[in-house]
């Protein structure tokens, strides 16, 4: 056995004991990053050491500080685990080894891609000859899309953003409902267009469609762009597409979804009704390591216009082969890329049509079990209308929801993260894993009993408690 096969085979080894331990281990990290520094040692080896050596010790010191994010009973962010199909070939991805840009250079990558992002589009429900590229994450995701439309709505007003970049021209106005996630920021502040002005939403987070035509009345003949969203973060509530696209429509703006979960509601005949309208806008973004359970490191961009992201984010250099069908690296920013679309296929594969939306339904009955047994522990509040996979609760005052949270992460059974939600602390509990069971959504609302009752005791007991 040579150094290479010895070294695979003990992170085989490592990976499959990491996994078999899911279903029972707690699910919070045991050890600090400290000890974790202590264990992996500070100082460089003056020396070469054996590949499987190496593997080992990584192994074995890093295990006590890993969160158990693939597991069933992980609720905190909304984070997927990896479907067994896509992890296996993510596996091939790193020995493979492909720099997946130019279909001359890599065909089999540019295969993939190709039938990939068809599937894409037909689960859920977009153009078909939309572009499909694939990013680092949800952020990138947006960012391409974002791209695309800030360089179209420029040129319809004469203005070359590529070669004249935005100093002196045309101001774009950038507007989204006031409960957007924060990654459209983040991407608008990459791409130079500042703050969005912000609309009304609802107290579920779903921007209102009238104030979003006053709004854009109000701009006057500015190039803009119109962000609407798919799954608000906290109540997991959809934008209503239909009635926000006419009207962005009629101010002649370019429309963008970020549907980082929830575009995958389209997957599903039961929930389809939730994007209803969403195809109509000009591009999307969505996150494949979540709904989906794709490893880490895969967004999806989605443009109805092929051209406008090619002009955007189209590289040019004269050792790079292009070819006259489009390349990969026509579609996203990154140059250099490990092969996403791999796992993609994979998973599509694996799950086939009803997998994907059985994957997406059984999520959301999960979410509906949550908040049905959350309401019936005394003194605890659901907030939001269950209508995807998240969940919203308080216990009766912001430091009781926060000691009910402290002693959950204490008990170890599940992981889930606290939140703040129109003014107040919230549990927010995202359900995205593949693997979570009916089993771990008893075994973890027994423990949201327990911390519960804990900390009403610990109320009832302090000094002034009653």
């Amino acid at each position: 056995m040579d150094a290479r096969e010895a070294a695979l085979r003990q992170a085989y080894d490592h990976a499959v004991r990491w996994l078999a331990s899911l279903p029972d281990r707690r699910i919070p990290a045991r050890a600090s990053v400290d000890e974790i520094v202590s264990a992996l040692g500070v100082e460089l080896p003056a020396g070469p050491g054996a590949p499987a050596d190496v593997v080992d010790l990584l192994a074995t010191a890093c295990e006590p500080g890993l969160t158990a994010f693939p597991s069933g009973r992980f609720y905190g962010f909304v984070v997927g685990g990896t479907e067994p199909a896509a992890l296996a070939a993510d596996w091939l991805v790193s020995a493979w080894d492909q720099n997946c840009v130019m279909r001359a250079v890599s065909p089999a990558y540019a295969a993939a891609e190709e039938i990939a992002g068809a599937w894409l589009l037909e689960l859920l429900g977009l153009p078909r000859d939309s572009s499909v590229g694939f990013t680092t994450g949800a952020t990138m995701a947006n960012f391409t899309c974002l791209a695309a439309g800030r360089d179209t709505v420029l040129r319809r007003t004469g203005w070359n953003v590529a070669h004249d970049g935005l100093t002196g021209g045309p101001h774009v106005r950038v507007v989204a409902g006031e409960s957007r996630h924060m990654a459209i920021d983040l991407a608008l502040r990459y791409l130079g267009l500042g703050r969005p002005d912000l609309v009304a939403a609802d107290g579920q987070g779903r921007i209102e469609p009238e104030a979003l035509r006053r709004a854009l009345a109000e701009g006057g003949q500015s190039p803009t762009i119109v962000i609407l969203q798919a799954g608000d973060i906290h109540s997991g509530a959809f934008d209503p597409f239909a009635a926000s696209i006419r009207a962005a429509r009629e101010a002649g703006a370019w429309v963008h979804v970020d549907g980082a979960f929830g575009l995958w509601a389209a997957a599903s005949p039961r929930l389809a009704h939730l994007t209803a309208g969403c195809a109509d806008a000009d591009s999307w973004a969505t996150d494949a390591h979540k709904t989906l359970n794709v490893p880490y490191d895969c967004g999806l961009a989605i443009v109805r216009d092929a051209s406008a992201v090619r002009a955007a984010m189209g590289q040019l250099g004269d050792y790079l082969i292009h070819h006259e069908q489009g390349d990969p690296i026509d579609k996203v920013p990154e140059l250099s890329r490990r092969g996403r679309a791999f796992t993609v296929w994979a998973a599509l594969r694996s799950l086939g049509r009803s997998g994907v939306s059985d994957l997406v339904e059984r999520l959301c009955r999960h979410a509906s079990a949550f908040a049905a047994g959350i309401a019936g522990i005394d003194g605890a509040t659901v907030l939001n209308e269950v209508a995807f996979t998240q969940v919203c609760a308080e216990f009766g005052s912001d430091g009781r929801t926060d000691r009910v949270l402290a002693r959950l992460l204490d008990d170890g059974t599940a992981w889930i993260s606290g939140s703040t939600w129109h003014g107040r602390r919230v549990m927010r509990i995202s359900v995205s894993n593949w693997s979570t069971t009916d089993d771990d959504v008893a075994r973890t609302l027994d423990a949201i009993r327990r911390a519960a009752a804990g900390a009403a005791e610990a109320h009832r007991s302090a000094p002034g408690g009653r």
